[in-house]
């Protein structure tokens, strides 16, 4: 075996109390000797990858701790800069460490011995150690860049079992306990000073008083005593997004366990309780896969992705880890959970129901709730947008405030599936048309890359299928996802109906990114009056139209309802169709005075002014 360099440059984690020891072996001046065993090789490399992952953990919780600053402060776009950094920062992370091991392991780079030796080496030291779930996901990151691995391979990388999830840790998970003496009013006076920030509560008996009440309406408690509680638990950490701080808990009742969240506002004059959550449904919309990534700092992330899990019994493990900004551990358990699938069923991939896309050949497995998105080779007329350009767009989605009308993607790359689980025309579209991300190798088909995100049924279908009272709701919902887009400078660019889904909240969300861009980088201007009769007439434009250029009078064109559910979505988002309402929302954005979505009807409105 060649020598391993040592690099003179290296330096070891020293931030907080988490620098670990060992590190001077990476400062060493000296190269390596010829006498150094693979033993050696192996904790050089182990040693690198280790301090790489504490340092990315280290900047991840920084990062993430900023949140209650931001939230005292109301610094809401301070916030959202730290949701973009904080998801460059694994992959920026992973490529740090995979550029110092191509350096010091030179030639021995491309050593499958040697690394399955590593990852041995690795694993063994990483037994009952806190957050081992998420090393192991770090190491397979950059062994899956060192080695350009296609599918798994169990030589060179861990393979998820649902073992990951130390029980221990999920039982060490920080809780605030309150036990329940006949006065829902008096524990939250409590609670609430337990939970205090910088800034003080506006009123805590008010907002005590406030929860109370809202308890007892849910479970239509007429007297104070004598409910069937037992106790209220808390973790003992807020959960930040969007302008709202939540605590999370749950009653435990004489008779089982009931979920509980409080919401909190900052609007200036103090802290104040927005809105107290009780159910399944709005606790499960709170903490959606529409919605942009929690910062929140539990003591274990496995221990509050578990709790919450107590709470969502029917929410994937996969996205409560990827709702509190752990994005490649939720890929991890997503790849998990989906290949255990494949394995337990035998149904085919097919074409995903809606209309045939110009960029995306989209398929999906009928026996579960994802869709996959494959990029075309070549895009149907009249997009222009590049491949570079169409990963940008979802690129700009994951990074930015979702509102609960954006659907989370997540992109893999080098997957493999059995051939024999395609449908015949699905496999020739994805050979013919995405040949130059899609290959057969076997009886496996390869996926350089595919996106996946969760499956909802496409509008149009839905007003097609639905009641005419549920087809209303639903083209309310479709102008309200527009607004609520717009109030997060998110402009769709495409508003055809197809290119909406409907979730089984039915509440109407976008999923098509291709043609996303900023409101603030639009130009909404009114269609010109022609010179002539006759310019209307023409199929090209008689007015010169910029590239950023947006017409909404022509937005009527993309309603294709029926005459009833048009007269509705006019009666209610007329203004939709007019220049001035998006250049007063396109203003409000550079004047840092756009409203804010929050994920909840709360006795106020659900949008409000910062």
């Amino acid at each position: 075996m060649q020598r391993i360099r040592r690099r003179t440059d290296q330096q070891s984690v020293t931030t907080g109390s988490a620098a670990q020891p060992g590190s001077a072996a990476l400062r060493n001046e000296a190269e390596t000797p010829e006498s150094e065993t693979a033993g050696d090789h192996k904790a050089i490399c182990s040693q690198i990858i280790y301090d790489g992952f504490i340092h990315y953990n280290i900047h991840f919780h920084q990062i993430t701790l900023r949140a209650r600053k931001r939230f005292e402060e109301r610094d809401w776009s301070g916030h959202q800069q730290d949701i973009a950094e904080r998801i460059d920062l694994y992959e920026e992370s992973v490529q740090r460490v995979v550029r110092q091991l191509r350096d010091i392991m030179g030639s021995e780079r491309d050593n499958v011995q040697l690394w399955s030796a590593v990852r041995t080496y690795f694993g063994e030291r990483l037994v009952k150690l806190p957050d081992a779930g998420f090393i192991r996901t770090f190491f397979n990151s950059i062994a899956r860049r060192l080695f350009g691995i296609v599918g798994t391979d169990p030589k060179l990388e861990f393979l998820p079992s649902g073992s990951d999830l130390d029980r221990h840790e999920i039982a060490s998970l920080n809780i605030r306990r309150y036990p329940y003496w006949d006065s829902v009013r008096l524990i939250f006076e409590t609670i609430l000073e337990d939970f205090a920030f910088r800034v003080p509560w506006s009123d805590v008996a008010g907002n005590a008083r406030y929860i109370a009440d809202a308890i007892k309406r849910h479970f239509h408690i007429k007297h104070s005593t004598h409910a069937g509680f037992v106790r209220f638990e808390f973790i003992d950490s807020f959960f930040y997004q969007a302008a709202r701080a939540y605590l999370v808990g749950r009653i435990i009742m004489s008779d089982g366990i009931r979920p509980l969240v409080v919401a909190c506002k900052n609007e200036g004059s103090g802290i104040s309780v927005d809105a107290v959550l009780l159910s399944e449904n709005q606790i499960s919309i709170v903490f959606g896969y529409t919605r942009s990534y929690y910062f929140a700092d539990p003591n274990t992330v496995i221990g509050a992705v578990h709790f919450l899990h107590s709470l969502l019994v029917n929410k994937p493990l996969d996205e409560l880890y990827t709702v509190l900004g752990r994005v490649r551990q939720g890929k991890t358990e997503r790849h998990r959970i989906f290949t255990e699938h494949i394995r337990n069923t035998d149904d085919k991939f097919v074409h995903a129901a809606g209309d045939k896309g110009l960029v995306m050949i989209v398929f999906t497995l009928p026996s579960y709730k994802l869709v996959f998105k494959v990029i075309r080779d070549r895009f149907g007329y009249p997009k222009t947008i590049t491949r570079e350009q169409v990963m940008e767009k979802y690129r700009l989605v994951s990074q930015h405030d979702r509102a609960g009308r954006l659907i989370d993607t997540q992109e893999f790359r080098n997957l493999e599936f059995p051939v024999a689980r395609f449908g015949e025309e699905l496999l020739q579209d994805l050979l013919q048309e995405s040949a130059g991300t899609v290959r057969l190798s076997g009886n496996r088909l390869i996926f350089r890359s595919v996106y996946m995100e969760r499956r909802v049924r496409p509008l149009n279908l839905f007003i097609q299928e639905a009641s005419e009272e549920d087809a209303q709701s639903a083209i309310i919902d479709y102008g309200q996802a527009i607004r609520d887009l717009a109030h997060t400078n998110i402009f769709p660019g495409d508003l055809l109906l197809k290119n909406f889904g409907v979730t089984q909240h039915k509440r109407v969300v976008f999923y098509d990114y291709d043609e996303v861009s900023l409101v603030m980088e639009c130009n909404f201007r009114a269609i010109p009056e022609s010179a002539a009769p006759e310019d209307e007439m023409r199929s090209q434009n008689w007015f010169y139209v910029n590239d950023n250029d947006v017409f909404p009078e022509e937005f009527i064109r993309f309603l294709s309802m029926r005459d009833e559910l048009r007269r509705v979505f006019l009666k209610y988002h007329g203004e939709l169709l007019e220049p001035g309402y998006w250049r007063a929302i396109r203003e409000q954005h550079l004047q840092g005075t756009a409203p804010l979505v929050v994920p909840y009807e709360s006795p106020a409105l659900a949008i409000v002014t910062p």
